[in-house]
């Protein structure tokens, strides 16, 4: 059962420049015929597009008792205080204020990220830094599932 699910999917443009990618590769192997550049441009959109589908389809979710961070599983004991960061706080901490043993999960695309405190440094890390277009919701829901 999930309390909060969110999927950090990629913007739809990305899905275009798979195309345009593909489309480039197939014009790219015209001299070595119509038939190599039709397999060419197919393989390059295959490729191109398993490796952006596998880079949107990481999730975060919330089950009772845990939160869940694309394959890391972090009990809900061990979260700390939160801070919700805006477009440029966000971008403070996941470059000059960043700390290199922090949890984080950032994606380029998504301008707004939660800021956990951890407890103990579980793991090792102070703090965990999550990507997430909803950061009051995911703030609220956590401080509902301590609770």
């Amino acid at each position: 059962m999930h309390i909060y699910e969110e999927r950090l999917s990629v913007p739809r443009s990305w899905w275009a420049l798979v195309a345009l990618g593909g489309v480039g590769l197939g014009l790219g192997a015209i001299p070595f015929g119509v038939l190599a550049a039709a397999i060419t441009a197919a393989v390059g959109i295959a490729v191109a597009a398993a490796i952006v589908h596998a880079h949107g389809r990481v999730r975060i979710l919330v089950t009772p008792g845990s939160l869940v961070v694309g394959g890391r599983t972090i009990p809900i004991e061990a979260l700390g205080a939160t801070e919700i960061l805006d477009e440029r706080e966000a971008f403070e901490w996941r470059t000059v204020r960043a700390n290199p043993y922090a949890l984080l999960l950032l994606r380029s695309y998504v301008p707004t990220a939660l800021r956990i405190e951890l407890r103990n440094s579980y793991g090792g890390a102070p703090y965990i830094y999550l990507s997430t277009r909803q950061p009051m919701n995911l703030a609220a829901v956590l401080a509902f599932s301590r609770s």
